[in-house]
């Protein structure tokens, strides 16, 4: 079972860097506007932040990491470990994390990683960094957790531009012997990959001319075997099944009442449509349900640091607050975590 239950390490901070550019959906150029006003009210996406193609998530990551730094008043000296985590690294090769060591001025002592974990990319890295840390043998890690997921797929394909948004996060764990227990549980279905993928492009289908040929699939999808493809109804149909029924077993295995012992539950915003659903079959309460999907769209694995910095950051910032996370993705993959944090240095949003 992959469940673990981790001691020693605390979450002192989070930030986030987004683009200065803002698309509202009645701005993009494939919808009309009857489809765009039905999309806002159904999915929930209002606006979105957008990169121009010079920045990278690396970018926003390494702008929300200085900020964070800064205010946490951590030398750079100090961070043993590195984790990016993004599907939009700058290169195949070499990983993102090695040249952010550089960029960042960090020491030649920092273990370095990358991780393309999607979705579920926020709570994959604070298992791993965290699990590094909880011995004491190294004690400060920089997760740094970002995507420019949009430039992944076609820009005809209307089951994919309007979703997403670009961001970069920061997330800084810190060796703590009085830190209060991480528990996080993980679950994968490799046989619905299919859902969530790029046909082409890796080593398993090469990048080929037919990779860049496009076909019309119907009802406003366009897209060649090169682009991000969404199967939506298959991936609705794992998103409001499997997670909600992961989120109420680990409530009930860990003894957790949803009314009471739960300060904020951070779902992953996918869209209103799979948020709301998830909320209703787990009758978690609504003041306890933030969203910010209406503002930054689907942000992929900084979907839950978002969070904390748009809506929290007044309450994680002032004190201890009991967290319920639950991600789910590409894989397909989901999990659940829980964690007491806070208070936490989160400065304001960074713009780039």
């Amino acid at each position: 079972m992959a469940k673990w239950r981790i001691n020693n390490v605390r979450i002192a901070g989070v930030s986030a860097c987004v683009p200065e550019n803002v698309v509202a959906t009645e701005d993009i150029d494939i919808m009309t506007p009857e489809e765009a006003e039905t999309f806002n009210k159904t999915v929930g996406i209002k606006r979105r932040h957008i990169a121009d193609e010079s920045v990278c998530a690396s970018d926003m990551c390494q702008k929300a990491a200085e900020k964070l730094l800064e205010e946490l008043g951590w030398e750079r000296d100090s961070i043993d470990v590195l984790i990016f985590e993004s599907v939009t690294g700058d290169y195949k090769t070499p990983p993102t994390s090695c040249l952010l060591q550089d960029r960042m001025g960090l020491p030649d002592t920092t273990f370095c990683l990358d991780m393309p974990m999607g979705c579920c990319g926020c709570l994959y890295a604070i298992t791993v960094g965290s699990n590094l840390l909880t011995t004491g043998n190294v004690k400060r890690a920089l997760l740094l957790i970002g995507d420019t997921a949009l430039r992944m797929g076609s820009m005809k394909d209307k089951s994919r531009v309007p979703l997403f948004g670009d961001c970069g996060t920061a997330v800084a764990l810190e060796y703590d012997p009085s830190a209060g227990e991480i528990v996080v549980d993980f679950h994968t279905m490799g046989s619905g990959y299919e859902a969530l993928m790029t046909p082409h492009g890796g080593f398993r289908r090469p990048a080929t001319p037919e990779s860049f040929v496009e076909e019309d699939f119907g009802n406003g999808i366009v897209r060649a075997p090169i682009h991000t493809m969404i199967n939506g109804m298959n991936v609705f149909s794992f998103a409001i099944s499997k997670p909600p029924k992961s989120v109420d077993k680990f409530m009930a295995d860990e003894g957790i009442d949803r009314n009471t012992d739960v300060d904020y539950f951070l779902i992953h915003q996918a869209n209103k449509m799979i948020v709301d659903r998830v909320v209703k079959k787990l009758k978690l309460p609504l003041d306890k349900v933030p969203y910010n999907l209406e503002e930054y769209g689907n942000l992929g694995g900084a979907s839950i640091p978002s969070l904390m910095v748009t809506r929290l950051r007044d309450r994680l910032t002032a004190g201890s607050c009991r967290l319920l996370m639950s991600s789910f993705g590409l894989g397909l993959s989901w999990g659940t975590m829980s964690a007491t944090v806070g208070p936490m240095v989160i400065p304001e949003v960074q713009y780039i």
